[in-house]
C-alpha cells in the first residue's frame, strides 16, 4: 500500500504528464501523440522499477 504522501505524487505526476502531453502533441497527428504516449510511459515504467529496485 502507498503512503499518503507517495500516493499524492503519483497523483500529480499523472496529472502533469497529461496536461505536458496534450500541450505538446496540439500539432501532431494521432500516430505520433500515441508513440509519443507510448515512450513516455516506457520510460517513467523503467523509472519506477529502477527506484523501487534501488530502495
Amino acid at each position: 500500500m502507498l503512503a499518503d504522501g507517495s500516493q499524492l505524487d503519483l497523483i500529480m505526476a499523472v496529472a502533469m504528464y497529461c496536461a505536458l502531453l496534450w500541450w505538446v502533441s496540439r500539432g501532431m497527428g494521432w500516430t505520433a501523440r500515441l508513440a509519443t504516449a507510448a515512450v513516455t510511459l516506457a520510460l517513467i515504467f523503467v523509472v519506477v522499477v529502477l527506484e523501487r529496485g534501488w530502495r
